[in-house]
């Protein structure tokens, strides 16, 4: 796709989603003059850029938009959901415009039957469209590109030219769409130099002129005073005076001489690119090639060879810091995915006729995009089952003396190099028992065994791969359906995810993910002539072995007045060679990922590797989360602690 249009795509979609979002808070609240402001700019904008890139059809659908959405704004239509529904089903056709414009490099609908209704709806509104005080004017000017001298004599008041410097702006044509405006509440614009229509498109070099007519005297102080304004400078005319006309011409000239011969806008200093995420991964592949190849040569130098060390050190650090800067760079803010959310949820609670009050709360929070592409489905998934599912109507929910309006709450928080994502509501929960009688009827778990199980376990099983059905669970509130595919994604991006939940008072589920993927810190250790990598934030301490205690038939280890399990790696993971059962070393982990301690041969060295995940047959094995691959083609396999 060309640059340029694909430049384009990407802007219109994030003008779909500031759309969207500001039409919500519209609809919530229909004096919201910031956000009709907003939505008027966002509308005006797309009108314009479809309509410069060629694509006539979208641009005629996003001004049948722009023309229902400027009758709410003058107050010509009540702002309401159902109305509300007409204009969303616009902006739906506008995003199906910008995929058919990504894909084809033209839009193949036919947006004619969406503008229609759009124009329908616009019908309803008991003021007849008149034509703009500006369309009147310049009907009546032969010439729009100089104030002509009849039209001045005709007004009855004093007319003053007045020149209009406006600040930098990225929407010149909005903004001045807005000064006009404002103009016209308290003066009479007679003429204007370019032509209204042509400042309201951004063709005038930051200032432009006008002739109004009006009694008071303050026409320049009132003018500048506005928004957007940087100055403005007003000469009272003498209409008998011929060369008024004159001046008139040469102003238009000199404005056309001028923006010549600058050449435009003055260029600033560029703060910021744009970098295609292609030539972003091969970037990232490269610092993952480099940090291998590092591995390798440090592995390769003699220990005594100090220049080498050296050498090797300051490739260290050029290494860590280009690495660091790849990773910053691949960096996305959560608010890239989750905009398109407060729709989502909109829309699902219209069709259920339930009523949701949606927040989002750490969209600023930051994740790699391969992690935040992947986990988009999974958290629309769990949206919908919130809606769908764990939200009561409103009736139900008064019953229950609950607030009719149900609550669902998307929030980020990072915790070091981990981010929780949550999602919670305050519906109606999880039915243990229901669970349990499934899990039963599933041949998960026995009677006497799902008794057993405590309450959070119980809730877990709904990740279970064979608790999902193809029908909808409405006594287990839906939320069996798919769930394990959730569980699956997050697990591949070396995450996790975990419920809570109580019976009338909601469920909260919370996905932990890591902000970055691919290159780990590890720790080497050796067991029975094998070596493996722990991930070094899942490690709390280093020693060597302490005395093994037996408790209900399972090892254990203390440290001060705390008692961990302990697991040998050798017979955990069945190593060939003979290990060090009386001595070695001792690894314990962190309790934020689990209560244990691992028993090894020894422990070397810490290094950052690039980590491959398990695909096919050998993803999903306990204990198991990657390989990476080290000097002379060695490959080292990477633990999972929390499930070894």
């Amino acid at each position: 796709m060309d640059e340029y249009l694909e430049a384009f795509v990407r802007e219109g979609e994030e003008h779909v989603t500031d759309l969207n979002n500001a039409l919500l808070c519209l609809e919530s609240n229909p004096g919201d003059e910031e956000a009709m402001d907003q939505i008027f700019r966002t509308a005006h904008t797309l009108k314009g850029n479809f309509g410069a890139m060629g694509f006539e059809d979208a641009s005629d659908l996003a001004h049948a938009v722009e023309d229902l959405l400027d009758a709410m704004r003058q107050g010509e239509i009540e702002v309401t959901s159902e109305r509300m529904d007409h204009i969303f089903a616009g902006i739906d056709e506008i995003e199906g415009c910008l995929d058919e414009i990504e894909t084809h490099g033209e839009v193949k609908r036919t947006v004619r039957p969406t503008i229609d209704d759009l124009r329908d709806v616009l019908s309803e509104s008991e003021t007849e469209d008149a034509p703009s005080e500006f369309e009147d004017d310049e009907a009546a000017t032969g010439s729009p590109d100089i104030f002509e001298m009849s039209r001045l004599e005709e007004a009855n008041q004093s007319v003053f030219h007045v020149t209009v410097e406006m600040d930098e702006t990225d929407m010149p044509g909005v903004d001045a769409m807005f000064v006009l405006e404002d103009i016209t509440e308290d003066f009479e614009v007679v003429d204007a130099v370019p032509s209204v229509d042509a400042i309201e498109e951004g063709e005038y070099d930051d200032t432009f002129d006008l002739a109004i007519a009006t009694q008071e005297a303050d026409v320049a102080e009132t003018i500048t005073s506005l928004g957007k304004v940087s100055d403005a400078t007003a000469t009272e005319l003498d209409l008998g005076d011929q060369e008024a006309e004159q001046t008139f011409a040469e102003t238009d000239e000199v404005t056309e001489a001028s923006s010549e011969e600058s050449g435009g806008k003055a260029i600033n200093d560029i703060q910021s690119v744009r970098v295609d995420v292609d030539q972003l991964d091969e970037l990232h592949g490269l610092v993952e090639q480099l940090v291998t190849t590092r591995i390798k040569l440090r592995r390769s130098v003699e220990v005594d060879n100090r220049r080498a060390e050296d050498e090797l050190d300051e490739l260290d650090k050029i290494t860590s810091n280009l690495q660091d800067t790849v990773m910053d760079m691949r960096l996305v803010p959560m608010k890239k995915i989750v905009g398109k959310f407060p729709r989502l949820v909109r829309d699902l609670a219209r069709e259920e006729d339930k009523q949701v009050d949606f927040q989002i709360v750490g969209d600023d929070v930051e994740l790699d995009r391969t992690i935040l592409t992947e986990i988009s489905d999974p958290l629309m998934h769990l949206l919908r089952n919130a809606v769908d599912h764990g939200i009561e109507s409103p009736e139900e929910r008064e019953a229950a003396g609950k607030d009719p309006t149900g609550t669902i709450t998307l929030e980020a928080e990072r915790e070091r190099d981990r981010v929780n994502v949550t999602v919670s509501d305050d519906g109606r929960g999880i039915d243990h028992d229901v669970i349990r009688r499934k899990a039963v009827e599933k041949g998960i778990y026995t009677e006497s065994e799902v008794e057993q199980l405590p309450e959070q376990e119980v809730a877990q099983l709904i990740f279970h791969p064979g608790f999902s059905t193809n029908e909808e669970i409405t006594d287990v509130s839906g939320r069996g359906v798919g769930m394990d595919v959730v569980h699956d994604t997050v697990t591949r991006l070396d995450g996790s995810v975990s419920v809570e939940s109580e019976e009338g008072e909601g469920t909260t589920i919370t996905l932990t993910l890591p902000v970055t993927v691919a290159i780990v810190k590890v720790l080497f250790v050796e067991s029975g002539g094998e070596e493996y990598g722990i991930p070094i934030k899942s490690v709390d301490e280093i020693s060597r072995m302490r005395p093994v205690k037996t408790v209900d038939g399972e090892e254990v280890v203390t440290y001060g007045d705390t008692v961990y399990p302990l697991v040998r790696l050798g017979g955990a993971l069945n190593v060939p060679g003979e290990t060090k059962n009386g001595e070695g070393m001792l690894v314990k982990v962190r309790e934020s990922e689990r209560k244990v301690a691992l028993h090894c041969d020894d422990v070397r060295e810490q290094e950052e590797v690039v980590v491959k995940p398990f695909e096919g047959i050998l993803s999903g094995i306990p204990g198991l989360s990657g390989a990476a691959v080290l000097g002379e083609g060695d490959v080292v396999t990477i633990l999972d602690v929390a499930t070894l």
